[in-house]
């Protein structure tokens, strides 16, 4: 089966949880750079890589990669690339994305322009016509300038890997369902640990972490656009795909999954939500604000995604909410709370030093993953 090159991107600081997904999968890592992973895999890799992870953003074919400091050298590139093996004659295909990172060609729609170009000539002479119709499957192409460096991929997802299919409703400012699975991965918690999301918002946290309980794999219930690619992939490799994704989900005994919010709305909608994942048996919401956290149970977690403060108005709220958490946290003996906040002042107004703290970009904003660690809960004894 022939080898392929696949990408991955991530958020900017998840590259090691990501990393750790792929070689669950049981793929060669290849490179590990800001906010991409490249591995090695086949046809099949490119439906379990798109239906399984759970922190990458979309999984892309690479195609090639070649340095180039002008559009002449970029149009002789891409020229070069062997673009026939992946587009039959009548593929529909288009640069949807251009990158640029600190390179002399910069201007997205200028280099979107001339890639396009550059494959139109390659595939005039390899197919011998002037003219393509383009009226078969969808080949979104993405271009990636670092330092100059040029890397030409195409897109095996279509929409982010991060839209599952159960978000239909969003409540203000909602973390990414990537991101939040990521986060929880960051976590010891399993699923006979109790998690609470005090600020809940449209239930990402804990949907994500349901279904993880639940052994669901995210892309499961979703299409992607390689799925029309007969030419690369076999129709038959989605289906075993999904086929064993389905075989792989379990019902867990005793999880204890909880949401807060103080809108009754966004609760409506975070149970909608839930309900869509197929996981609200496993999810208590409740309308309740962060100052009336208690819980009786010992070593569970809080795993939360508080206001920022964007607005210049909603900072000056900032000190009182950051301290209603910290005495919140005060209350729950032995537990681990974890807080992704842009809020610089978190730990000052929380009361308390993060035993770790991880930088993380949530899209263009720099965030912080403050850790704070509760103890170990005593082993089990085995029976």
């Amino acid at each position: 089966m022939r080898t392929l090159e696949l990408i991955a991107p991530c958020h900017f600081g998840l590259e090691a949880v990501l990393k750790r997904e792929i070689l669950d999968l049981g793929y060669e890592i290849r490179s590990v750079e800001d906010g991409r992973i490249t591995f090695l895999g086949d046809a099949q890799a490119v439906c379990l890589a798109n239906v399984f992870l759970r922190t990458a953003e979309r999984v892309l074919v690479k195609v090639g990669g070649f340095h180039a400091e002008t559009f002449d050298e970029l149009f002789e590139a891409v020229k070069a690339l062997p673009w026939e093996d992946y587009l039959p004659e009548d593929a529909r295909f288009w640069v949807t994305k251009a990158a640029s990172v600190n390179s002399k060609l910069f201007s997205p729609s200028d280099i979107q322009s001339i890639v396009k170009k550059a494959i139109v000539d390659r595939m005039k002479a390899r197919y011998h016509v002037e003219w393509f119709p383009e009226t078969g499957a969808d080949y979104p192409i993405r271009v990636f300038f670092r330092k100059d460096e040029a890397v030409v991929a195409l897109d095996t997802s279509g929409e982010s890997l991060h839209k599952r299919g159960y978000r239909k409703l969003t409540a203000k400012a909602p973390i990414s369902e990537t991101l939040a699975a990521a986060l929880i991965l960051l976590t010891p918690w399993k699923a006979d640990r109790i998690l609470v999301d005090p600020f809940c918002g449209s239930g990402t946290f804990p949907i994500e972490a349901a279904l993880l309980a639940t052994n669901t794999a995210p892309g499961m219930y979703r299409r992607f656009t390689a799925q029309n690619w007969g030419n690369l992939v076999p129709s038959s490799y989605w289906k075993e795909a999904v086929e064993e994704a389905r075989d792989l989900i379990c019902d867990p005994k005793d999880t204890d999954i909880q949401g807060y919010d103080i809108d009754p709305e966004v609760i409506r909608i975070a149970r909608e939500n839930a309900r869509l994942a197929g996981v609200d048996h496993l999810i208590h919401f409740q309308k309740r604000p962060v100052s009336e956290l208690r819980h009786p149970k010992k070593y569970g977690f809080v795993i939360t995604n508080p206001p920022y403060g964007e607005r210049i108005e909603e900072k000056e709220q900032l000190p009182a909410l950051y301290t209603q958490i910290g005495e919140a946290f005060s209350h729950l003996d032995s537990w681990s709370e974890y807080v992704i906040t842009s809020y610089e002042q978190a730990e000052q107004y929380i009361g308390r030093k993060a035993d770790r703290n991880r930088k993380i970009y949530n899209g263009m904003i720099k965030t912080y993953y403050y850790q704070f660690l509760g103890p170990k809960p005593p082993r089990r004894e085995k029976a």
